[in-house]
């Protein structure tokens, strides 16, 4: 019978998959401290287990090999007793042969010989075992059955536990009869359970001493883990300072130093993208003030050439500011895996190629200092831009008629192209500050530059794997050289 179900009433059902999810965050909950310390205990328990059952294997083997060699070496003392040791002739029967064997014959402790004629117990050895095993049941069953096929057969006896019989028959002239070889197994494997008892306390023990072991070392290996963990949850996106303190020489050092650096990378990049913004802020503050200022002085009714005059400077001013976008356009590319279109590029024709568009930059004495032979690996229009914009600073700090040279070489690995000038050079402590974004050294008047074309060739350099040398000329002025590591093709940058 189905009962009804109450209106608007709903019965919760779980799923085996919300079963197996809930399992799996349960899980997941658990530390890796404890997890660690469970698994080895596991695997410990596992081993000392098996272990545990291929020693009882092994020697329960062994017990078996140990009987089987007795029996065989009863059996075979006995077919080797052919004459009476005392009168030197030959047995006149059964009963003697027996009697011989069993009265100079010494059993073990767990052993028992037992002689039989035409069915009755003429003799048997004495030790700790008597009559009462003879009169069980199982036992005589077995005498009975092998009496006449001979053989072994392990019998349990309620009394005395695992026991072997063995029957060696005795038939022929001196009458029927019979050897019986019983071997008691019962001490040998209470010994053996008493070993595996004593494993087994040992075992547990030494599975207790491992899992604290192993609980208290993972807790010291993981604890550069938690410092990480609580240094990464202090760290926000305006403070990158933290740094995780780095102890031993392990794979978690490694990390822990991997991480460092990663850090490390973060905070500078951070630090220049603030830098960047409030450098470009502050380019783009002058040209939008000056547009704003005359856009708010202009006046419809004024004359038209004043018109005139003011709209040329504005539109001066929005170039300005086009200029300055493009190149911060620029060196924010310059970071990009595809800023660069790399190919095997003759160095002589690019040398010649940039010596010939710098003619147009001014009237200088545009000079070939050297070209480079053979081809590399670069990017031609990117190399161009950087040379071009060496060219046009050189102009910049030179006069008419003087010499601007254009050069490239090739030489340890390294391929080298420059401008070089007789100009006004650059002081050695203004060299790294005008690589820098919207750095700038000392100037001539007129120049309404932003401070970005080192930068940009810096950049252009650096993504080439490479970097800027600046140095002085000779006899005066500055040389500007761009160094970039010489590949051929099929190689990358790194």
């Amino acid at each position: 019978m189905t009962r009804p179900t109450t209106a608007g009433t709903t019965t919760p059902v779980t799923t085996r998959a919300g079963t197996t999810e809930r399992a799996t965050r349960r899980f997941a909950q658990v530390s890796v401290r404890t997890r660690i310390a469970v698994l080895i205990a596991l695997l410990t328990a596992l081993a000392m287990a098996g272990a545990g059952v291929l020693v009882y294997t092994l020697e329960s083997a062994r017990i078996e090999r140990a009987v089987n060699a007795q029996i065989d070496q009863e059996i075979a003392e006995f077919r080797n007793l052919k004459r009476d040791p005392n009168t030197g002739r030959p047995f006149d029967d059964v009963g003697s042969l027996l009697h011989v064997f069993l009265t100079r014959n010494v059993p073990d402790d767990d052993e028992m010989l037992v002689g039989y004629v035409k069915g009755e117990v003429p003799e048997r050895t004495r030790n700790r075992y008597g009559q009462e095993v003879l009169d069980e049941p199982a036992f005589r069953a077995a005498v009975s059955d092998l009496a006449d096929t001979g053989g072994t057969r392990v019998i349990d006896s309620p009394a005395f536990g695992e026991t072997w019989v063995s029957v060696v028959p005795v038939v022929g002239t001196l009458g029927n009869g019979a050897l019986v070889i019983v071997n008691f197994l019962a001490d040998e494997h209470d010994e053996l359970d008493r070993t595996l008892r004593t494993y087994t306390i040992v075992a547990l023990l030494s599975l207790g001493l491992i899992t604290t072991v192993a609980a208290f070392q993972s807790g010291r290996l993981l604890a550069p883990l938690r410092t990480l963990e609580e240094t990464a949850r202090e760290i926000t996106a305006t403070d990158l300072s933290r740094r995780i303190p780095e102890q031993g020489n392990d794979d978690i050092t490694a990390l822990t130093r991997t991480i460092n650096g990663m850090l490390e990378r973060l905070d500078g990049g951070f630090a220049a993208q603030r830098q960047f913004l409030d450098d470009a802020g502050h380019e783009l503050k002058t040209p939008l003030t000056v547009l704003r200022g005359h856009l708010e002085l202009l006046d419809h009714g004024d004359d038209p050439a004043e018109l005139a005059e003011t709209r040329e400077l504005l539109l001066d001013e929005v170039d300005r500011m086009s200029r300055l976008v493009g190149d911060l356009i620029l060196l924010a590319k310059s970071r990009r895996p595809d800023f660069l279109v790399l190919d095997e590029v003759d160095l002589d024709a690019l040398t010649q190629s940039v010596l010939a568009k710098a003619r147009a930059l001014g009237d200088r004495d545009w000079e070939l200092d050297a070209t480079a032979d053979g081809t590399a690996v670069l990017d031609e229009q990117r190399v161009t831009q950087a040379l071009l914009q060496l060219a046009d600073n050189a102009v910049k700090h030179t006069d008419p008629g003087t010499v601007v040279a254009i050069g490239s070489a090739r030489g340890d690995g390294r391929v080298r192209l420059w401008v070089r000038d007789v100009g006004d050079g650059i002081p050695p402590d203004d060299r790294e500050a005008v690589l820098e974004r919207f750095g700038r050294g000392q100037v001539r008047p007129g120049d309404d530059g932003f401070g970005l074309g080192l930068s940009i060739v810096s950049a252009i350099a650096d993504a080439h794997g490479g970097d800027v040398r600046i140095t002085d000329a000779e006899p005066h002025g500055a040389r500007v050289e761009i160094t970039i590591p010489d590949r051929r093709a099929g190689e990358t940058t790194a």
